[in-house]
């Protein structure tokens, strides 16, 4: 008997960084970015904290170009995708292991300076309603050259 398992992940946050877009050996594009997510509670004594946990996220294949055309430093994403922990070796040869979030849709929600109206940092004019995009991502295994 199989049994059957779930690994998604949805997540909204801020851009810790322009997304880098690079090439595999065999010439597909994978992007890679960080997504801040904020999250306040309150504390047994009622005091208000704020936390922020960090999140890698890689897109590949046509997500991967438009994420590296598009995802600068402090956008708003809402991201789907799934978990995923590889092993590589680092530039010293120690071996390593990163979790990372492999995106499979992603939605632009505000421009670079973060407000939710107006032009955001489009040199277009375009609105944020029209920057907006979903974009599915097909399902590529992670390649092991790729080092970050």
């Amino acid at each position: 008997m199989s049994e059957l398992g779930v690994n998604k992940v949805v997540l909204v946050g801020r851009t810790g960084g322009n997304a880098e877009l690079k090439f595999t050996a065999g010439g597909k594009p994978v992007a890679s970015f960080s997504l801040a997510v904020n999250e306040s509670f309150k504390t047994s004594d009622g005091e208000k904290n704020d936390r922020v946990e960090w999140f890698r996220c890689v897109c590949w294949n046509r997500l991967a170009e438009i994420v590296g055309q598009y995802v600068t430093t402090g956008k708003l994403l809402f991201i789907e995708g799934r978990l995923q922990t590889r092993k590589y070796d680092d530039r010293e040869g120690n071996p390593r292991k990163v979790t990372e979030v492999v995106v499979s849709q992603l939605r632009l929600l505000a421009g670079g300076n973060g407000s939710a109206s107006g032009n955001g940092d489009r040199k277009d004019g375009a609105t944020p309603r029209q920057q907006t995009a979903a974009v599915a991502h097909e399902d590529s295994p992670l390649d092991s050259d790729v080092p970050f």
